[in-house]
């Protein structure tokens, strides 16, 4: 069982090293973007992990909230990208 929880969290960290190659090589600010919502996404999935792998319940409160905080940076991002280009609302 611990070499199936290790190849989903090498997984995972791949996944995270693929979307800061997106965010360095990006075309466009909606990558970026969106590459911020996968490392949320991402990060509670590790934290997941780990917390079935430790049996420390403790992580899935910290998953959920770092989920929120993701979510509430990439609502906040999306806000100063549209001031930016001057669609204010």
């Amino acid at each position: 069982m611990d070499v199936f929880f290790i190849i989903v969290i090498v997984f995972l960290l791949l996944n995270i090293v693929m979307g800061l190659f997106r965010v360095w090589r990006g075309p466009a600010v909606a990558d970026r973007l969106l590459t911020t919502q996968l490392f949320g996404t991402t990060g509670m999935a590790i934290l997941m992990v780990l917390a079935g792998y430790l049996g420390e319940l403790t992580l899935l409160n910290v998953a959920i909230t770092f989920n929120v905080l993701a979510i509430l940076l990439v609502i906040s991002l999306v806000k100063v990208w549209k001031n930016k280009k001057g669609e204010t609302k």
